[in-house]
């Protein structure tokens, strides 16, 4: 195959048999986002290179190694968006959203860019659905947040999910656990790789995240960041725990969450997965109560999250969920003859008016391929329309599946008549399951 006919590499093509599991999972988190109050915000594909440099970090290795920037024809330094939590804030401060009544809650379902290898669950061009939540301090709004992403994944029917949290502490008492990190790496700074002995100086946190795994095998005796929680930090962590076990979330304290951007202060979460192998990392968030201020606004509170669709979708599939029956058409009408061809025509519109899925053949198919292929899409009735059914005004309507063939009027009482065909059938399908129910 040819370069211009392959997907470019870390990209993937979504086939019309694939689209309704996106269709599902993005369906459950627009009505699991309206149940907490969010309401849908959108923001364009790229934004400029100077957004995520101050807003996601530049000692990040988003910033530093994945992301894809470019000069426009103006000269201007332009990046396809690496995450969505930098461009919400934006939006929110170019249109005033935080001058509105607080808190400001929005969540967002779309594409994201970064320049990495492509593995499963990890693309270049990669979907995210994100929840972000402007205007509160308190303890209360984490636990919250984390609760909706714990309901989603009750919406999707996944199972065995960990959710691991941490608290970063804020930019004051950071300062001493920033020192107490350089100590450690410090006396270790050999055996680092390049990037982490770059940020032993910036920013030691970086390191905890770092994918390297002799630097991964010596953080781990690190210090621990909940050993140097300033009295403040430490009560609001105390407080998210306490919320969460009032709601029944089960949780782990795990000391060694950072998450991978600068812009995270107190508390961090993770919702993990042990069977999509390494990217067991299904969701990811926490609070950036210093990100607005960095981007220029007012000083506001705000916390978030996003997840992966793919890595949900494989997640899904691992676990052997159920999605929904896709829709199938209701009524397919095959016609023979040119004559045949204007009545199709006109009762399909007839039916889609009135709210039926229905079609009929655009291919020149004789009638025996015509109800092959309606077999094939799954149609549920049939009618075939020849010149004898014009004349007298009636036709069979066969029910696919019990083979069941009815007469049916052409005419204008055509849509009662097929109205009341499936209100029955969908009667005798429910007496059905009660009489087996009750055997």
């Amino acid at each position: 195959m040819s370069v211009m006919l392959s997907a470019p590499r870390g990209t993937q093509d979504v086939l019309p048999s694939q689209s309704e599991k996106w269709q599902f999972v993005e369906e459950t988190a627009r009505k699991t986002a309206a149940l907490f109050g969010f309401k849908e915000i959108r923001f364009p594909t790229f934004e400029h290179t100077e957004l995520f440099c101050r807003g996601v970090g530049d000692t990040t290795d988003v910033v530093q190694k994945e992301m894809y920037t470019f000069e426009d024809k103006g000269n201007r330094s332009i990046t396809l968006r690496p995450e969505g939590t930098a461009s919400v804030v934006r939006v929110a401060l170019s249109n005033g959203l935080l001058n509105d009544s607080l808190p400001l809650k929005v969540y967002y379902l779309t594409s994201c860019f970064r320049y990495e290898k492509p593995q499963a669950g990890r693309l270049r061009e990669f979907h995210q659905y994100g929840v972000e939540c402007f205007g509160s301090k308190e303890p209360i709004a984490d636990a919250q947040l984390i609760a909706s992403a714990d309901a989603f994944f009750k919406a999707l029917g996944i199972k065995n999910l960990h959710l691991e949290i941490n608290s970063i502490g804020c930019p004051e008492c950071r300062k001493n656990y920033h020192n107490a990190l350089k100590e450690y790496f410090e006396a270790q700074k050999d055996a680092l790789c390049e990037t982490c002995k770059g940020r032993l100086e910036k920013n030691p946190m970086r390191i905890l995240d770092c994918k390297s795994p002799v630097c991964s095998e010596i953080a781990k005796g690190a210090p621990k960041v909940t050993d140097y929680l300033c009295d403040e930090c430490d009560e609001h962590f105390k407080g998210v725990q306490g919320y969460l076990e009032a709601m029944n979330i089960k949780f782990k304290v795990n000391p060694t969450i950072v998450r991978g951007l600068d812009y995270y202060t107190k508390t961090v979460f993770e919702f993990v997965s042990d069977e999509i192998g390494a990217q067991g990392t299904v969701c990811g968030g926490g609070r950036y109560d210093g990100l607005v201020e960095t981007l220029g606004g007012p000083k506001t509170c705000a916390l978030g999250y996003a997840m992966g669709i793919e890595r949900l979708l494989l997640l899904l599939e691992a676990q052997g969920v159920a999605f929904p029956e896709s829709d199938k058409c209701e009524m397919y009408i095959a016609p023979m003859g040119d004559k045949a061809k204007c009545k199709a025509v006109e009762l399909v519109s007839l039916l889609r008016d009135e709210g039926f899925r229905a079609d009929c053949d655009i291919m020149g198919r004789g009638v025996k391929a015509q109800m092959k292929y309606a077999n094939k899409i799954g149609a549920q009735y049939v009618i075939v329309i020849g010149d004898n059914e014009i004349e007298t005004g009636f036709a069979n309507l066969k029910d696919m599946q019990s083979g069941e063939e009815t007469k049916i009027s052409l005419g204008d009482s055509f849509i009662k008549e097929f109205y009341d065909k499936k209100l029955s059938a969908a009667c005798g399908d429910v007496l059905a399951s009660f009489e087996n129910l009750t055997k």
